[in-house]
């Protein structure tokens, strides 16, 4: 059943450029790819689960629904876009398909943030805001599809003020003191650097 009513949404939708190609989802990290690390931890959490990717093929491995972007734009917007329209729940929390690290206690305390009048909840750090580790109410359904007709294509576009509520550095640290939960692999470089983390965690 997951224990939040909301849909965990893995986006898919990135080129995968600097990585000559390599679908960043289906690195191996510690025996798994991260794909599967991502989607057990959803479905722990979550009783819906969504990956977008304009790809579909690359996931048949997966037991889970994959839905496409509905406007051409690759832009991670638009994959937003498409988990709020085919979301059947009041929030989606989002995370990215590269991001090794991301913590159950991360997703939880994003969560808890979730209060009336808000549709945003976003990590802040003195690095900036984390909007592809945050959760959004299918509130901003019309706003997302208005912004991208417009041509504004960055997630922030969403963000208003009265509605956004930003989860504070001190509280991010004090359950992930590195910021790991925010780590992406963009380059072969950033996936060398995860796997001789794990190591390292494993001589620990």
């Amino acid at each position: 059943m997951g224990i939040f009513d909301c849909t965990g949404v893995i986006l898919a939708g990135g080129l995968n450029s600097r990585m000559s190609g390599t679908n960043k989802a289906l690195l191996d990290i510690g025996g798994q790819s991260i794909m599967a690390r991502t989607l057990d931890l959803f479905e722990e959490l979550f009783g819906r689960v969504l990956v977008v990717s304009n790809n579909p093929l690359d996931f048949l491995e997966f037991d889970v629904k994959v839905v496409s972007d509905l406007f051409p734009e690759r832009c991670s917007l638009a994959g937003i876009h498409a988990a709020l329209f085919h979301a059947e729940t009041p929030w989606i929390f989002v995370a990215p398909c590269d991001n090794p690290f991301l913590s159950r206690e991360m997703v939880e305390l994003v969560l808890s943030y979730r209060t009336d009048g808000a549709t945003i909840v976003v990590p802040e750090t003195s690095k900036g805001m984390e909007p592809l580790c945050a959760a959004y109410s299918r509130e901003n359904l019309t706003l997302a599809e208005n912004r991208l007709a417009e041509g504004r294509y960055k997630i922030q576009s969403l963000f208003r003020k009265k509605r956004t509520r930003k989860v504070p550095e001190e509280e991010i640290r004090r359950i992930d003191p590195e910021l790991r939960s925010f780590f992406n692999i963009n380059t072969p470089e950033d996936y060398q650097w995860a796997l001789d983390m794990l190591a390292r965690k494993g001589d620990e």
